[in-house]
């Protein structure tokens, strides 16, 4: 099943998390593989909507708080193509589905 409705990815979550370089749990310099970087959240979060566009989302489980979907596949960057693995969240309240995060598939 692919993912639709009323989807968001919080801008902050690209830009303040994602695309930030850590000491620990580091996605930044994963991302920067595929030439994605602070001065282009943009592009990311474009790859982001069509990778779920083009891949199915895998129910994964539930809570109090809402349903959370896996969806995995290719990310492609300006620069390169990275597999990963994103989790979302349809959001009991308000059935928004809400981007949460991205890591490489292993």
């Amino acid at each position: 099943m692919k993912l639709s409705g009323n989807i968001i990815i919080p801008e902050a979550k690209l830009t303040q998390y994602l695309l930030v370089p850590k000491a620990e749990n580091d996605k930044s310099r994963f991302l920067a593989q595929a030439g994605f970087t602070q001065a282009n959240p943009d592009q990311l979060k474009q790859a982001i909507l069509t990778l779920i566009q083009t891949q199915d989302a895998i129910c994964d489980r539930q809570d109090k708080y809402g349903t959370f979907y896996r969806i995995e596949g290719p990310l492609i960057g300006p620069d390169g193509t990275l597999i990963v693995v994103t989790v979302w969240i349809e959001r009991i309240q308000d059935e928004i589905i809400q981007f949460v995060t991205l890591k490489p598939k292993r």
